[in-house]
């Protein structure tokens, strides 16, 4: 048999099979390139997709190059020698792990190379030996050795595969962990929007941009849908809330933050945020597409950036579609894959729900706000028994706008009622409430009942509320009721569960100089909250000078996580004991020093300075139960009309002062007086100390009585009746004329501290 030309001597069938296999091994080292290339040849055919990645693609050839040559070494040194893994095969193992090729795919090649290799060498074995003997025994131990080579290797392999997997797998973990705690920490849509970009460009993308639809950002609307899929042509108009980059100032951005564009009919960003589906876009060399850059100038400053992958991830919450955020590559070398686009839609599917929240809680909070702040006073009204200055802060928490409230009520008789309360919850119900709340007060406060009185009646109002909701839904609130009147600067006052006032009083003639004023909480029995229903209220009532401070507020003034309630009231005394002469001022102080940077509660807060009327504005005259002074009191009408310059008003005022006179005789009882108040009306009040309420009646045509009040109804531009501890009032007031003279102005302008 003539010598092979890679063997330098004839095998004779003596020769042990090992030493054979060796010289074999030897003899085939000059051919190695051919091996690998049918071992490369091999792989192309069996395990296309592999060689779809390029990375990949460039380091087979010298992996197959270096498992050719350690295999050789392998067989011509024996099984007793030491077998490593190949650096590059090490390296192809990692790529396999990171572009999350299966690891059967790895294990696999090993078998393919092994199978090939082995195949030639049964080749080579045949042409070298006729010896049967010599053949099995060769072929029995190339497949032993063979095997043994493989699991020495693939050992190795497996254990950086998995290294390297277990390595994308933290890191992947570590991904969702991070959006997980860092997306969705407030409940502003920009701000969630900036989150997600943040996360996405830390260790995943080197661009994050965030488009939302124009639909989505308008309140209380969303895109279309039609059976849960929204048309192409609406997932046209967006809006850029967010974008971060790997870069300063996200220069690889075509669309600055805050811009509208659009994206092409048909486009892929277009189909994607439209049919709710997540899609991988390659960029073949520097081609950008359109879509990425519409103008050809953009499309050429971002080839410069060599972007070469894309994610088009689409967020939908609820089955809303909301918009989409773009994750784009190109310093990271390695290409976006399927597993990297799974990963982006998980991120983006929470962080869509997060945006949807906040989206939904500005719609609601906005809502909330505008019923509040339309239900609050604006304008106070014109009166001559206080000056007002008030404030109503929404909370700055994702809790909600809750349902604080305030309110100057005029009362007959130059009196005021000053109330602040709160509805306890948050969110549209609690505006709501709170405005029925405020209706009911009003209507109240209109019946002229004493401040106990009154929260008796509202803690009905809250227990019928109450009833009327959804069973387990609770409602309690709190209000604080003071009334004060500029003739007697007697203030009254009860609270059903509300912190009380505090009163700041001056300590010399003018109360304009904060030296001088005395900072004081007056002592009031504090009743339940309102809903509890059967619990007492009780009227504290105190004398104010003249240039006093009522401060009423609601507990979030003084509540706060950041101190206790003793240090706020302190915080509260120090201010209003240097207030300055303006209540705004006032006001402004007071939320500097007591309110945080975000409040958690919502603050409603009313100031209040008191006034007294002019001897000159009062005029007051006790009768006896006797008809026959009912003639003294119309004269004394007259006379003080004519004092006054209201010479005009002496008819009407006359025949007023008659039927009330005449009824508090008949039907009340002594003490009886009739008071005049001059201010922006003219007041005619009858007192006496019986508590029966008059009723107004249509008299027959025979009926001697029973006119009287009707007639005092149509006389009068506003009339009725309040009780007191002593009995009654029945009261008529009167519009002045339109013409007054300079002496009438200066008497009936209210005197300010």
């Amino acid at each position: 048999m003539p010598a092979h030309p890679f063997c330098p001597y004839i095998v004779d069938v003596g020769t042990d099979a090992h030493a054979f296999i060796s010289d074999l091994a030897r003899g085939l080292e000059p051919r190695a390139d051919q091996l690998v290339d049918a071992s490369l040849q091999c792989l192309r055919s069996e395990l296309p997709k592999v060689w779809a990645y390029r990375d990949i693609a460039a380091v087979l050839p010298v992996a197959a190059s270096e498992h050719v040559t350690t295999l050789l070494d392998f067989l011509e040194q024996g099984t007793e020698t030491d077998v490593k893994t190949p650096p590059a095969a090490i390296e192809l193992a990692r790529l396999l792990a990171k572009h999350r090729v299966p690891i059967s795919d790895l294990l696999r090649i090993y078998r393919l190379v092994q199978a090939r290799l082995v195949h030639l060498l049964y080749e080579e074995t045949s042409r070298l030996t006729d010896a049967p003997e010599l053949i099995n025994a060769a072929t029995v131990a190339l497949s032993a050795m063979g095997f043994e080579y493989v699991d020495r290797t693939a050992e190795q392999a497996v254990a950086a595969y998995q290294q390297e997997r277990d390595r994308w797998l933290q890191r992947r973990l570590s991904v969702i962990n991070e959006a997980n705690t860092r997306i969705g920490t407030t409940l502003d849509t920009a701000c969630t929007a900036q989150e997600l970009a943040d996360v996405g460009t830390d260790r995943f993308a080197d661009l994050v941009t965030v488009d939302l639809l124009d639909s989505a950002l308008q309140e209380g609307d969303s895109a279309l849908q039609v059976g849960g899929v929204v048309p192409a042509h609406v997932a046209s108009a967006v809006r850029r809330v967010a974008q971060q980059s790997v870069l300063d100032g996200c220069p690889d951005s075509a669309v600055d933050t805050g811009e509208r564009h659009t994206y092409p009919e048909g486009s892929e960003p277009a189909r994607s945020l439209a049919t709710g589906q997540p899609l991988r876009h390659d960029i073949a060399g520097s081609d950008v597409p359109p879509w990425l850059a519409a103008s050809p100038d953009r499309r050429r400053a971002l080839r410069i950036f060599g972007i070469h992958s894309v994610l088009l991830v689409p967020l939908w919450a609820r089955g809303t579609p909301l918009g989409l955020v773009q994750f784009i590559r190109h310093r990271t070398a390695v290409p976006f894959d399927d597993e990297d686009l799974r990963l982006a839609h998980e991120i983006a599917s929470r962080a869509a729900v997060y945006i949807d929240n906040a989206r939904r809680y500005t719609h609601e909070r906005s809502t909330a706000l505008t019923l509040q702040r339309s239900l609050l006073q604006h304008q106070v009204p014109e009166q001559s028994a206080v000056e007002t200055a008030c404030r109503y802060l929404p909370c700055g928490s994702r809790a909600g706008v809750g349902g604080d409230w305030y309110d100057v009520i005029p009362l007959s008789g130059a009196r005021v009622a000053l109330v602040v309360g709160d509805v306890v919850g948050r969110g549209l119900h609690a505006s709501a409430t709170m405005g029925r709340l405020r209706t009911a007060v009003r209507t109240l406060a209109d019946i002229d009942l004493m401040p106990d009185e009154l929260l008796t009646h509202l803690d009905d109002v809250v227990i019928r509320i109450q009833r009327e909701q959804e069973r387990g839904a609770e409602m309690s609130a709190t209000c604080l009721y003071a009334v004060y009147d500029p003739v007697s600067r007697l203030c009254s006052l009860a609270s059903a569960g509300h912190v009380p006032p505090a009163v700041v009083t001056p300590l010399d003639s003018g109360g304009h100089s904060p030296a001088l004023r005395a900072v004081g909480f007056p002592e009031l029995s504090i009743g339940p909250p309102l809903g509890l229903g059967g619990l007492p209220f009780e009227t504290a009532q105190f004398q104010l000078p003249e240039g006093s401070l009522l401060v009423l507020y609601t507990d979030g003034l003084i509540q706060s996580r950041a101190r206790d309630v003793d240090t706020a009231i302190t915080l509260l005394h120090n201010v209003l004991a240097r207030a300055p002469v303006s209540l705004e001022a006032t006001c402004e102080d007071l939320l500097s020093a007591l309110l945080p940077d975000s409040p958690t509660d919502d603050i409603a807060l009313l100031v209040a300075r008191t006034r007294a009327l002019d001897a000159r504005q009062v005029a007051t005259l006790d009768l006896p139960s006797d008809p026959a002074f009912v003639a003294g009191a119309r004269t004394y009408a007259s006379d003080q009309l004519a004092a006054w310059g209201l010479e005009e008003l002496s008819f009407t005022t006359e025949l007023m002062v008659s039927e009330l006179v005449t009824n508090a005789i008949r039907y009340g009882k002594a003490p009886i007086q009739l008071r005049m108040i001059l201010q922006s009306t003219l007041t005619c009040e009858v007192s006496d100390a019986s508590s029966t309420a008059p009723h107004l009646r249509h008299a027959r045509v025979f009926d001697e009585g029973g006119r009287g009040l009707l007639l005092v109804a149509q006389l009068a531009e506003r009339w009725g009746a309040r009780h007191s501890g002593e009995g009654k009032v029945i009261w008529a007031e009167q519009a002045l004329p339109g013409r007054g003279s300079s002496e009438l102005r200066s008497v009936t302008a209210p005197l300010r501290p």
